[in-house]
């Protein structure tokens, strides 16, 4: 079956955010991660340090055309139990310091920017 139009629009925005990142010298680990709990968009490393990051594209519409609502605590309560399940399954990255940002992305034809915002503690 081919993927949705949101599905498309998920993907592209998820590349957006990996370039974005490796330009700045993030390296990929894991990419649409699943477990029981949820997904993990993106999971990537630089020496001694780890990042999730929690891709939302989205058009100007609505009252929240940023995603900022998608964001609430329900979601993070599934974005920290997948990502207790992606540490079980990848011991050696247990004691690496991680950060966690969610990746707000217009999606075209808006040509702003890529929006983060610190997830976490």
């Amino acid at each position: 079956m081919p993927p949705s139009p949101a599905q498309r629009e998920g993907a592209w925005a998820e590349q957006r955010v990996l370039r974005l990142l490796r330009l700045r010298g993030w390296q990929l680990l894991e990419r649409n991660w699943r477990c029981r709990w949820g997904e993990l968009d993106l999971v990537l490393h630089k020496p001694g340090r780890l990042l999730l990051v929690e891709v939302k594209g989205r058009r100007r519409s609505g009252l929240d055309g940023s995603g900022t609502a998608a964001l609430r605590w329900p979601k993070r309560q599934r974005l920290a139990r997948a990502w207790d399940c992606w540490l079980a399954a990848h011991p050696r990255w247990e004691r690496t310091p991680v950060e966690q940002v969610a990746a707000l992305v217009p999606l075209p034809p808006s040509p702003a920017p890529v929006r983060w915002i610190r997830l976490g503690d």
